[in-house]
Formats: structure tokens, sequence, C-alpha cells
């Protein structure tokens, strides 16, 4: 009987161990965040899975879906593999502005990110185009300030007569 009970209990750990070292879990990652995506334009996020966050997996099929915080609106767009092992990219189109969060599911297991939530829409978020000369502006008075003072200060110290 206690052969029986040692070869069982020897047998389970095996068992046991194997699924335990196989694995089933991924990372998934994406960029570009989807700041300043107006309302109807493309966003592309590339979206990166690997295995146990280091081996890139191939041929799945991840899915982007996006949903609008207060309207509850929801769009979901198939993501393609690219030429880069374990890389996905899909095109993404925002149907209306609001407060939208992004969920990516990898197509592996439960494996999957969530962000969010970002604001799409007209007038959203800082224009790449512009400078902001505003905060340059002071930010290069302070130091002009700061340099005059220190030169004006050594200055004065020259001019002090020393005493005998």
């Amino acid at each position: 009987m206690r052969y029986l009970i040692a070869i069982s209990t020897l047998v389970l750990a095996v068992v046991w161990a194997g699924s335990a070292s196989a694995g089933g879990w991924a990372t998934v990652g994406f960029e570009p965040l989807p700041d300043n995506t107006a309302v109807g334009a493309s966003w592309k996020p590339k979206i990166f899975v690997k295995q146990h966050g280091v081996t890139p997996l191939e041929g799945l099929q991840p899915l982007v879906t996006i949903n609008e915080t207060t309207s509850g609106q929801s769009e979901t767009f198939a993501a393609r593999p690219t030429s880069e092992a374990g890389v996905y990219e899909a095109d993404v189109v925002f149907p209306a502005s609001g407060d939208w969060s992004v969920a990516i599911e990898s197509g592996f297991g439960d494996s999957g990110v969530t962000y969010g939530p970002v604001t799409i829409g007209e007038g959203t978020g800082s224009d790449p185009g512009s400078f902001p000369a505003l905060p340059i502006g002071a930010a290069v008075l302070a130091v002009a300030l700061a340099v005059a003072g220190a030169f004006g200060l050594r200055r004065l110290r020259k001019l002090t007569p020393a005493s005998q």
C-alpha cells in the first residue's frame, strides 16, 4: 500500500510540475498612445505580444476594443500581423468625440491591457506644431535674471575696497 501511495504521489508531482512549467501567460504592450487623435482619423497602434514577457508570439489575432465612458458606445477592431515577429497593427477609428478607454486582448489566453480614458475630439491635447512661447519665455527670463544677478554680485565684490 505504501508503494502505491508513493508512486501515486510521484506521478501527481511530475504531472503538476509539467503543467506548471508549460506557462500560459503573455505580456501585451502597445505604442503610440491615442493622444491627439482626431475624430474619424485612423490611430494605428503597434501591439507587442510576448510569452513570459520575452518570446514574441506569432499567429495570434489580437483585438482592440474602444469604449466611450459616458455613452457606452463600443467598437472592436481586429489587428493584423506585421513583418516583425510578435508585433501586430490595427486601424482604430474613434467615431465620436469624448473620453474613450482602450482594451487590447492578445488572443493568447487572458492576456491583455487596458488604457484610458483618453479624450478624443476637436481641440484636445496640444498641437504638435505649436510652440509653447509663454513657458519657454518665462524660463529664459528667469535664467537671464539669475545670470545678471550673479554677475552683479561678483562685480560688487570686486568694487568693495579691502580693509587695511
